[in-house]
């Protein structure tokens, strides 16, 4: 089963490239999307990466792990709370 994975503190000169390699070395990744401001379409610093198998090894390896000179956050993503 495919876990959802959210990825924080992105250096905004990230690539989906390059975080899809970086993830990839703990197991399959299945896509990775990187969020952009709506408006300015500048990237906002977080993202999502989907992993079948690997998943927890990715967050104990890669949360706190520098990344382009920033601390990155990772973690099982929770979903969206519904707005009404």
């Amino acid at each position: 089963m495919a876990t959802n994975l959210y990825v924080g503190n992105l250096p905004f000169s990230s690539t989906e490239e390059e975080v899809h390699n970086t993830f990839s070395e703990y197991g399959e990744v299945i896509s990775v999307k990187l969020i952009s401001d709506r408006e300015t379409g500048r990237p906002r610093g977080f993202g999502f990466v989907e992993m079948e198998g690997g998943a927890e090894e990715a967050i104990q390896a890669l949360d706190g792990k520098d990344f382009g000179g920033r601390s990155l956050k990772v973690n099982e993503a929770r979903p969206r709370p519904q707005r009404w």
